[in-house]
């Protein structure tokens, strides 16, 4: 993928995402706040250099969603979009169903395991962790 350029918006086409190159990481996220913010039973982002995403569109806002969590959403028709951190300095974090190629960025982890729903099974050949290290 190196390189590449991966596009993507919001549901209603307001907020456009352009990233470029790889990711850092691709991973599943089990923890309560993710399960909050979206309504699913986990997220899957990808792990993007912030200055290799470009986010376009006057109805995209980032709010602080916890202390040292900014996730942005399209203020038109509440898609999720991305999630910042403190603890991931440089870093911004692309929800894959916002992009136009999501099996592009099959996770290679899953994390904050300790979390998860009960009746949602994890994949076996997958790292599992407790955390996310920074």
């Amino acid at each position: 993928m190196s390189g590449k350029i991966h596009k993507g918006c919001c549901q209603c086409g307001a907020v456009h995402i352009s990233a470029t190159g790889d990711p850092k990481w691709v991973a599943r996220c089990h923890c309560k706040d993710c399960r909050k913010a979206t309504g699913a039973e986990a997220s899957v982002f990808a792990g993007f250099a912030t200055e290799a995403v470009v986010i376009s569109g006057e109805m995209f806002v980032e709010r602080e969603s916890s202390p040292k969590v900014w996730r942005g959403v399209c203020v038109q028709c509440g898609s999720r979009l991305t999630y910042r951190g403190e603890k991931w300095p440089g870093e911004i974090h692309l929800h894959i169903g916002a992009l136009d190629t999501p099996d592009d960025f099959p996770p290679q982890g899953n994390g904050m395991v300790d979390e998860k729903i009960s009746w949602v099974r994890l994949e076996d050949d997958l790292p599992a962790k407790s955390n996310f290290e920074a």
